[in-house]
């Protein structure tokens, strides 16, 4: 995401279990990060196993029960959760890189347009090559946004996020209510149907072809998916990046142990609050019809409630000895997330589409999660041996030399790795943890 302050803390490792706070509190947003990778790659998947993504027509090959139980599963728990999470971790980064440029004395304007505007053409180089959702255009138009209210207070901030939700769930359901009104039902005619079966069944065979026949079917869907994904979850993002803001300004994670009871009781009232608001619309989203705009409307509202559970759960999780494993172990993926991000994207282009082994619409849902549960844990390994030998990821250093228009230091050099293990070493190898999560 962006730059962390804490640069040269001493540590021993990424987890955390240094004793400075700002040890902590990179190892937090690293941990909560590479978790995200894993609730974004469970979502996304399923575009790339299928060409009938459209709400309202279900793939022929995946009538079976377990098919529906597999894709309510991942409705359930994960879909309009983690890209809120993602854009939280943006919003606080975001805070870490201002009061990093001021401790230096160095000018934040230029360095955090460049790396927008790098971010802006790794996403679309993402969403015409390899994933037309990519949510790192959407990331970078709305980055713009947020440095414009970099000076915003928090408490601002949330009043904000919260009427930019509200208004945003007003509109959709203002939506939903007029289809209702005037088209009777937000169900697709028999005609329509059959149309979006065949856009299904040819989606599904450009796929199968070669490289120009995958590209080819990237650009055509990007005309409708491009402005839905700016327009839809833009505005939720923005939103989610305005709370992560007014976090990073509170020193939320920064001061989790200056009074460890407190710190508990506030996850606990998040938990508290959380899990029932947004289980609740979940679970109605889950099992209304897919094309029942009202139930996403609902969703769109109560979806930030479970993504806010979900991350106290997680920080309560991670002061645990066995939780502070878990985080050491998801940090490395999060410390180079882009590269992740984007390796998800081509691993599933391989395993789907005519580039490679070609199984789309060949493996059943719960196929697909396995095949993504594989790759998550190809990239919690890959990741740690990058790390004990590189600073950074791959993509990471293309968005650092673009930012700071120099060549980065990549390798680790032996006296960082023997310090600092797999964490990455001490001193410049903290460093190195910081500049390694400026992803997205």
């Amino acid at each position: 995401m962006t730059a962390e302050a804490g640069r040269g803390t001493s540590t021993s490792a990424s987890t955390g279990t240094g004793t400075g706070t700002g040890t902590r509190r990179l190892a937090d947003v690293d941990a909560l990060r590479g978790f995200a990778l894993l609730g974004i790659l469970l979502v996304n998947i399923p575009f790339f196993a299928s060409g009938y993504t459209l709400p309202g027509v279900a793939d022929p090959a995946r009538t079976a029960w377990h098919d529906g139980v597999a894709s309510g599963l991942i409705q359930f728990v994960f879909e309009a959760k983690f890209y809120l999470l993602f854009s939280f971790l943006f919003g606080y980064s975001f805070t870490l890189q201002l009061d990093s440029a001021a401790a230096r004395g160095v000018g934040f304007r230029p360095r955090f347009l460049r790396r927008l505007g790098a971010l802006f053409l790794i996403g679309v180089a993402n969403a015409a090559l390899l994933y037309y959702g990519d949510i790192l255009i959407t990331y970078a138009l709305f980055g713009l946004l947020l440095f414009l209210m970099r000076g915003i207070s928090p408490r601002r901030a949330l009043w904000v996020a919260g009427i930019i939700t509200g208004v945003f769930v007003l509109l959709f359901l203002a939506l939903a209510t007029a289809v209702a009104l005037f088209d009777g039902s937000s169900s697709p005619t028999a005609a329509e149907h059959a149309k979006m079966l065949a856009d299904g069944r040819a989606a599904t065979e450009a796929m199968r072809g070669g490289p120009w026949s995958v590209i080819a079917d990237r650009v055509s869907e990007l005309t409708t998916t491009l402005p839905l994904t700016i327009f839809i979850q833009g505005p939720l993002a923005f939103s989610a990046m305005l709370v992560g803001l007014a976090a990073g300004k509170l020193r939320v994670l920064a001061d989790r142990g200056a009074d460890p009871a407190a710190y508990g009781r506030k996850l606990r009232t998040i938990q508290w609050i959380g899990f029932p608001v947004g289980l609740a619309g979940s679970a109605f989203y889950t099992f209304a019809s897919t094309d029942n705009l009202f139930a996403g409307g609902l969703h769109f509202l109560t979806a930030p409630f479970l993504t806010a559970a979900y991350v106290a759960t997680l920080l309560r999780f991670f002061r645990t000895v066995r939780g502070g494993r878990v985080a050491e172990a998801l940090a490395r993926p999060g410390r180079m997330a882009l590269t992740n991000y984007l390796s998800q994207s081509l691993l599933c282009v391989l395993i789907f589409t005519g580039t490679g082994l070609g199984l789309i619409g060949r493996v059943p849902y719960a196929g697909v999660i396995g095949i993504a549960l594989a790759i998550y844990s190809v990239q919690l390994l890959w990741s740690a041996w990058w790390l004990r030998r590189f600073r950074m990821g791959p993509v990471e250093w293309l968005l650092r030399a673009a930012t700071y228009l120099e060549r980065p230091a990549m390798r680790v050099r032996r006296q960082e790795g023997a310090d600092g293990g797999s964490g990455g070493g001490s001193g410049t190898g903290a460093e190195a943890r910081s500049e390694a999560t400026r992803s997205a």
